[in-house]
């Protein structure tokens, strides 16, 4: 990540990579997901707590 990687491909970040994505991803682009997580999924029944807790 440091020399511009990212944690994943094609296939999204896991479960593995989940304690990196503060990592990866600043806290604005973090709260960005979570806001989009959220309209789609107001009640927070579709997987909680995997990849955005």
């Amino acid at each position: 990540v440091s020399l511009g990687g990212t944690l994943s491909g094609e296939h999204g970040i896991g479960l593995v990579q989940r304690p990196y994505m503060d990592i990866a991803f600043n806290k604005a682009q973090l709260g960005v997901m979570r806001g989009i997580k959220r309209v789609f999924d107001p009640q927070g029944i579709m997987n909680p707590g995997k990849v955005l807790p």
